[in-house]
């Protein structure tokens, strides 16, 4: 299976969809427009995905990274949401176990606390039954000692016990990246950093295509499709505003930040899922090295390209630290890196941000323009299922073509060929002794097999042929194949790409791109033909990333 995916082949890709006479366009590159793109093209349409900015770069690379049941949507009688959420999870573990895996999770409960020890007990059980919960993941209730035993750090004053149970932890950014590959290698057509200007249209008001302008170029470029769905998340009310088309119904913005912080300094052992002094509910997940806290909740008004985390934000979640592992004493100080993002959700009248809902919805415009809007990142497969459905169903009915319905539940990703979930600890073994044979390091080669996959092969190859290279280019054979893997399978077009979406080392291993972020632009650079005008661009971005990473304002 071909499965190159370069970020010097863009303007060929842009022909390609220009020439083509697509049955549907989608805009937006995030894990929605990817599962979209994949679910099309597998029935056979003719599909291509736009993105302003990088794939996965708005919402998509900024949640708490879990594909997880949504236990807390029990409290607002979400039944139906957390059954088919939590049935999607051990979908998404299936087809690319990679990229997602199963984590322990921790949620003690205490004297006067959000959950008491009968609810926690039954809201567990029936989360349990409601998500299909495999026998060996089921829930079980622990004492007061059994849950200080697995997290020590834990407050014991007023606990009671606690529950354990499975989520799903995933890299958001590369889940997303490998729905979008596997898309293109069956066809489908996806670039980055082109942006939807305008919408054409024919003379009764129904849409034709669009005006995109390729913001790496400048160029301007008209994409034609029989049908357009706005899949761009924070955005998708400007897209409907440039539609005419933004009535009734309309996106709330809500945003959510998370800390990371060294394990050496906050040295939890495990996942916790816990009350804040408010009585919102928060995560603690141990990640690489580690500990990561988040989220908040709080509405959101400012730019949606770049939303900034204020100290306010670090406060709360220190404090919320603070609250529930009292020796840690944290300080803003312990701070490495962080992130933030924004949840596109539906507007509710008079409700807060954390009451409302996180369902999805489709909104038809009188132009023909579908929008998705809302949304959960573990419900990706059914919102692309949904919607591959109304155009298929529209489709039909105009030109009578009959599409396949979606079989996408079995679907295997890009990287995901390991033997299925069961097979996939003896599949690292094997490849990290493949890696070791290349003169790479235990931990290197394991932590390559861990984040490509089966994709890994490609990165071996490029370690085998590219030795001379790396060594010319003053970079370690590990690096150098992430990077040319990245450009050339992967589509980075940026530094940023890099060093945020391709490998997560701006949020968990931000040494790393302090070490690598000269030798890996000065690379980059040749490798993609950079004016030096664009490689001060780019050096610019990567530093404004970085000061957002670990700076509040």
């Amino acid at each position: 299976m071909d499965i190159s995916f370069s970020s010097n082949k863009r303007k060929q890709y842009i022909q390609d969809m220009k020439d083509s006479s697509l049955d549907l366009l989608i805009i937006g590159g995030g894990v929605t427009g990817a599962g979209i793109l994949l679910d099309a093209t597998t029935r056979g349409m003719k599909a291509g995905v736009l993105e302003m900015q990088d794939f996965a770069g708005g919402t998509s690379s900024r949640s708490t990274k879990l594909v997880h049941g949504g236990l807390r949507y029990l409290k607002q009688f979400e039944v139906g949401l957390v059954a088919e959420v939590g049935k999607e999870r051990a979908i998404v573990y299936e087809n690319a176990p990679h990229v997602t895996t199963p984590e322990w999770m921790l949620l003690p409960f205490y004297k006067e606390g959000t959950f008491g020890k009968f609810s926690t007990s039954i809201g567990l059980k029936v989360y349990d039954f409601l998500a299909g919960v495999k026998r060996n993941e089921r829930r079980s209730m622990l004492t007061k000692e059994e849950t200080m035993k697995r997290e020590p750090l834990l407050k014991s004053k007023d606990l009671l016990g606690g529950g354990y149970y499975v989520e799903y932890k995933t890299d958001d950014a590369r889940l997303t990246l490998e729905i979008m590959k596997e898309a293109a290698a069956r066809g489908g057509k996806a670039v980055n950093y082109i942006k939807v200007v305008d919408f054409i249209y024919d003379q009764s008001g129904k849409l034709l295509g669009v005006k995109a302008e390729d913001t790496i170029t400048g160029e301007t470029h008209e994409i034609y499709a029989k049908k357009i769905v706005n899949a761009a998340g924070p955005w998708v009310d400007q897209l409907r505003d440039i539609d005419k088309s933004k009535k009734g119904k309309r996106i709330h913005h809500t945003k959510g930040i998370h800390l990371v912080i060294d394990q050496e300094r906050f040295p939890l052992h495990q996942a916790v899922y816990f009350d804040t002094p408010d009585g919102r509910m928060v995560f603690a997940i141990p990640r690489d090295g580690k500990t990561y806290v988040g989220t908040t909740d709080t509405d959101y008004k400012g730019d949606l390209k770049n939303p900034r985390i204020t100290h306010d934000d670090v406060n709360y979640v220190i404090n919320a630290i603070n609250f529930m592992f009292p020796e840690v004493k944290m300080t803003e100080a312990d701070i490495e890196s962080s992130w933030s993002g924004l949840r596109p959700l539906i507007h509710e009248e008079g409700k807060d941000p954390s009451e409302i809902s996180r369902k999805d919805e489709v909104f038809f415009s009188p132009s023909g323009l579908i929008t998705i809007a809302g949304g959960k990142l573990t419900g990706y497969r059914k919102m692309a299922e949904k919607v591959a459905d109304i155009v298929a169903g529209q489709l039909e009915k105009e030109i009578g073509i009959k599409y396949d319905t979606s079989n996408t539940k079995h679907l295997v990703l890009s990287g995901g060929n390991v033997g299925g979930s069961s097979h996939y600890p003896e599949f690292i073994r094997e490849k990290t002794a493949e890696g070791l044979n290349l003169g790479l390091s235990q931990e290197d080669a394991e932590q390559l097999v861990k984040k490509y996959g089966s994709n890994v092969d490609r990165l071996f190859e490029i370690i085998r042929d590219g030795k001379k290279e790396a060594e010319l280019n003053n970079l370690p054979v590990n690096v150098y194949a992430t990077l040319v893997y990245a450009m050339d399978e992967e589509m980075a077009t940026t530094p940023a790409d890099y060093f945020i979406r391709r490998t997560s080392a701006m949020y968990f291993d931000i040494a790393y791109v302090r070490q690598w972020k000269e030798k890996a632009i000065a690379f980059m650079a040749k490798h993609l033909n950079w004016t030096p005008e664009q490689t001060q661009e780019h050096t610019e971005e990567l530093e404004r990333q970085m000061s957002y990473s670990t700076q509040a304002v």
